[in-house]
């Protein structure tokens, strides 16, 4: 405000500034940031949807199809018993075939089950001793090794803090996959280590003197029903890793 001599008002001298686009930015943030919520919102919805199918699925694999699976393998074992002097050898073969690719079926049906629970367990985050759930670990396999010849080395392993229901089963399945690529060693080599990659991240490994595989395939290794070996050389689902 401009005053004369005496005091009084004469003007009011000021600036206008026009602020009609930033409202209007400021609106069409708003705008997008209610969208955003919104598509998130539905998102969340469609993954809790697909979630529930996933469950109501499992649940199917777990009664539905395995009960067929029961029968079939149950009543075989049972020809099996009431014709093995009545039929010939190649008969016999092709019953055991029948018997072999049921369990196979029944083993697939259970990984399936367990990877489709991945991505829904809770984890239970806790210091885990590496060590001893290694060890553990290789003791549950000692009845399927006790006869093979098989130098371990595991590494002195560090204490960490993670899942220790996830961290066996990543243990059971790379200590597994090593079992069965090694057997056509006169001497298993099997060795579980770790090295740390950051500060507040720890690399663990299971190396081993298997038969090895073709590194140009390695991008597949841990995808599901993938395998690098034929399965008349090496059994399994393709499903282990991929968990």
């Amino acid at each position: 405000m401009v005053r004369d001599n005496a005091g009084i008002p004469l003007f009011i001298e000021g600036f206008l500034t026009d602020i009609s686009d930033r409202k209007r930015t400021e609106e069409e943030l708003r705008n997008l940031n209610q969208e955003l919520e919104q598509r998130v919102a539905d998102r969340t919805a469609l993954l809790e949807a697909a979630n529930k199918e996933l469950e109501a699925f499992a649940y199917s694999v777990s009664h539905d199809l395995r009960a067929p699976l029961r029968h079939i393998d149950g009543f075989l074992e049972l020809l099996q018993k009431r014709t093995a002097t009545a039929l010939d050898e190649q008969s016999l073969h092709y019953m055991g075939i029948i018997s072999k690719s049921a369990r196979h079926m029944g083993i697939l049906i259970d990984d399936l089950l367990s990877f489709s629970r991945m991505g829904r367990n809770q984890m239970s985050i806790l210091r885990v001793d590496l060590r001893e759930l290694t060890r553990e670990v290789i003791r549950e396999f000692e009845p399927e090794t006790g006869n093979r010849n098989i130098l371990w080395r595991v590494c002195n392993l560090p204490v960490v803090i993670g899942d220790r229901a996830m961290l066996r089963m990543v243990l059971v399945n790379l200590i597994s996959n090593a079992l069965k690529f090694t057997q056509p060693r006169q001497q298993a080599e099997i060795e579980i280590g770790w090295m740390r990659a950051q500060e507040t991240e720890t690399v663990i490994f299971v190396r081993d003197n298997g038969v090895g595989f073709d590194m140009n395939y390695v991008d597949r290794l841990f995808g599901i029903f993938q395998r690098l070996h034929r399965p008349d050389e090496f059994e399994g689902t393709g499903i282990g890793l991929a968990n």
